[in-house]
């Protein structure tokens, strides 16, 4: 994406012509997205952002100094008359909430003196949409339905029509049942990103972390707990191979194709798609009820929610799962019904043992 040379807002001078201030409006959202570049924003993201706020400004007719709440509550209800999610309009309610928060920080004072105008932050505390993101809850399976998922699934992979790709969705779906990762990033994993040589049980290099509101990507280093180490020693050392000869090309996919490059004749890159229906599949066949419901997000929910309950505490589970901020990791956890009791319990437990201690 390419930005406009923008003047100094700054810099003396007056709007007299309706080119002035239809320019003035121009650089004051080019200004917006040089602030989310310096940011690291991706361009895919800014430019998206910078259409919609487009989009709210053609929409209202007006400039956007002149725009107020009444403003924004007839655009969000148009959005929603048009039958967009609701968290497609609350995500365009965030980006126009942004950007006015930037504008009032730092061009209040230019945009009245060169308008006459004040600004105002058209989405307040009365037209705010909720974050759905947040509201969404995926409550995963309990532990021994998926422990029976998975024991069946893995009992079954011998006698799978085509083998090699049942192994290969199984694999997957264990990487985001243990350690939680992302279907994107278990699809971009290569042979060399497996580092048997780092920390005790070796170490999964994820390349293609995902950043936080569009900044790139997030790389990270997630630990083999939870038996990962064993699980790539049973993939590379009995499967990978039988997929073609690329097996010891360390740039090869991890989770390759049956489908070959017409180029070189090495695997390709197995898709997202594929890797969603292997898993679809076995839960059709070995959890029925979860039919539809467990897919490979709820997955990475219930990898969170099994270590917190078995005692790993959330800055932990924060840097294995790579999300930016705890608050996000604390709506992963979805806790048993007698998780408070249980609590209440082991408290007193403590109390006691250390009454006991003092008492001898």
């Amino acid at each position: 994406m390419t930005l406009a040379v923008v003047r100094s807002l700054g810099a003396p001078r007056s709007l007299r012509t309706a080119q002035e201030f239809e320019d003035f409006e121009q650089e004051l959202i080019d200004q917006f997205a040089l602030a989310c570049a310096g940011a690291g924003i991706t361009d895919r993201y800014i430019s998206e952002e910078r259409s919609m706020i487009f989009g709210f400004l053609k929409a209202v007719g007006r400039p956007l100094w002149e725009v107020g709440p009444a403003d924004a509550d007839g655009f969000l209800v148009g959005q929603r008359k048009a039958g967009l999610a609701p968290s497609t309009v609350s995500g365009k309610a965030q980006t126009l909430a942004r950007f006015y928060d930037f504008l009032l920080a730092r061009y209040q004072g230019d945009v009245h003196a060169l308008t006459g105008y004040v600004l105002v932050q058209p989405i307040d505390e009365w037209n705010r949409p909720p974050d759905t993101s947040r509201q969404l809850i995926r409550v995963p399976p309990r532990d021994d339905e998926i422990d029976r998922l998975f024991r069946e699934w893995r009992e079954a992979l011998p006698n799978a029509r085509k083998f090699l790709p049942a192994a290969r969705d199984y694999m997957a779906a264990s990487l985001w049942r243990r350690v939680g990762l992302r279907i994107s990033e278990s699809v971009h994993l290569d042979i060399r990103d497996w580092r048997s040589d780092l920390g005790e049980y070796g170490k999964l290099h994820v390349r293609f972390g995902k950043g936080s509101r569009g900044r790139g990507y997030k790389p990270r280093m997630v630990a083999a707990i939870e038996s990962v180490d064993v699980l790539m020693d049973w993939w590379l050392g009995d499967i990978r191979h039988q997929f073609g000869d690329d097996w010891s090309d360390p740039d090869a996919p991890l989770l390759p194709s049956e489908r070959r490059d017409r180029m070189t004749g090495h695997c390709l890159r197995a898709g997202d798609d594929a890797l969603r229906s292997g898993l679809k599949g076995a839960v059709a066949a070995h959890l029925p009820a979860w039919a539809g419901r467990l897919t490979p997000h709820v997955l990475r929910h219930y990898c969170a929610s099994s270590l917190y309950a078995r005692g790993m505490d959330l800055k932990a589970i924060q840097e294995l799962l790579g999300h930016s901020w705890l608050s996000t990791t604390t709506r992963y956890i979805h806790v048993h019904d007698d998780h408070v009791e249980t609590a209440w319990a082991q408290a007193n437990d403590r109390v006691a043992a250390r009454l006991g201690a003092k008492g001898r």
